[in-house]
């Protein structure tokens, strides 16, 4: 099964999130902020970053692009998610690299659909 890295600075969030994946059989990894995400992914390299867009230190944008421009992490799947959904915050994600955008709050059935696009196909909803 996948191995998913959950990057979410509010701990409810990030547990619950967590939790909806585990009890899909994904093999889950979860921190609490993007210096965090950057040092595990240099430990174990997962098939999927959940990364919040607003967080301190380095936010999901920062650390998307370092992970897409990186020859080691660029192969990784990155779903940006934000409680901002508009055209340019959209347009803003995927220009960094991300190869999804959620708006939040969303369904455990939204991101379990998302996953599942992009590991078969590579492809976001």
């Amino acid at each position: 099964m996948a191995h998913i890295m959950v990057v979410e600075d509010s701990r409810t969030q990030r547990h619950l999130i967590a939790h909806w994946l585990k009890a899909q059989s994904f093999t889950v990894t979860a921190v609490g902020n993007g210096l965090d995400a950057l040092k595990k992914v240099r430990q174990e390299l997962p098939d999927i970053i959940i990364l919040d867009v607003v967080m301190p230190h380095l936010n999901g944008y920062e650390v998307c692009r370092f992970l897409k421009t990186n020859r080691r992490t660029q192969g990784i799947y990155v779903i940006l998610c934000s409680t901002q959904d508009t055209l340019s915050d959209r347009t803003q994600g995927l220009e960094q690299g991300a190869d999804a955008y959620l708006c939040k709050p969303f369904k455990p059935q939204v991101l379990l659909h998302t996953i599942q696009n992009l590991l078969a196909t590579g492809t976001s909803i």
